[in-house]
């Protein structure tokens, strides 16, 4: 499903960390079926103000922490399916070792999806120190920048000082390597956008941590996303 080819013949940016954007992962056929059954599925609100960032937006799993297993698999289009089979393959570490140099072939790994619709955002930080490299992978068909939604690669905690954006169309994707300065943030998406901001985060981590976005015996509840959030799954 993604060309590895075009991770492992991609160079790092070095400035104001270690970096890619990458694009054109997909067959045009295969870009415009995953946009089009990007899921709505079992997904649950995060959210958190006032301390070391601000964020909100909608999550859902799609690989669970160190293993391989697909979550909910019997709600993903078979686009999808194959997508987080490709995630799991052993090739896909080994293109995303040889882009970065860090060595992310038997660490633990987890995906998720998300939706981050009007008002979402997430504020200015570096990952936590048990991250290693994280992939993100975007899925909207079209998107305008002005509408907010776009990663912003950040030369300081300052949420001015922006030093490159990539946008979340389909194809398009932005790889992070972890460091203490490695400040990256997700503008406000404006009120009124008629479409979520949707992407995939890859993240792998150091050996023996454990996921902060889904802890054990999470008792947050699940819904459809979607304006009414209608449905809410147990």
């Amino acid at each position: 499903m993604i060309d590895l080819n075009k991770l492992t013949a991609h160079r790092l940016q070095t400035v104001p960390f270690s970096w890619a954007q990458i694009g054109a992962l997909y067959t045009p056929d295969d870009a415009k079926a995953l946009a089009e059954t990007y899921p709505h599925d079992h997904f649950k609100t995060v959210s958190g103000y006032g301390g070391a960032k601000d964020y909100e937006y909608e999550a859902r799993q799609l690989i669970a922490m160190g293993s391989h297993e697909v979550v909910n698999p019997q709600a993903l289009s078979p686009q999808w399916l194959a997508l987080a089979h490709s995630l799991c393959s052993p090739q896909y570490r080994q293109a995303i070792s040889a882009l970065t140099g860090v060595d992310v072939t038997k660490v633990p790994m987890e995906a998720n999806l998300f939706h981050y619709g009007p008002g979402a955002n997430l504020g200015p930080h570096p990952d936590l120190d048990d991250k290693l490299v994280t992939h993100i992978l975007y899925f909207n068909q079209t998107w305008d920048p002005a509408d907010g939604g776009c990663l912003q690669i950040l030369g300081s905690a300052r949420p001015t000082d922006i030093v490159a954006q990539v946008t979340p169309e389909v194809g398009n994707s932005a790889i992070l390597v972890r460091a203490d300065t490695s400040w990256h943030a997700v503008s406000r998406v404006v009120e009124g956008c008629r479409s979520s901001r949707r992407s995939v985060t890859v993240t792998f981590y150091r050996p023996g941590a454990t996921s902060s976005m889904w802890p054990p015996n999470d008792p947050t509840p699940l819904h459809t996303y979607g304006e009414q959030h209608n449905t809410t799954f147990s």
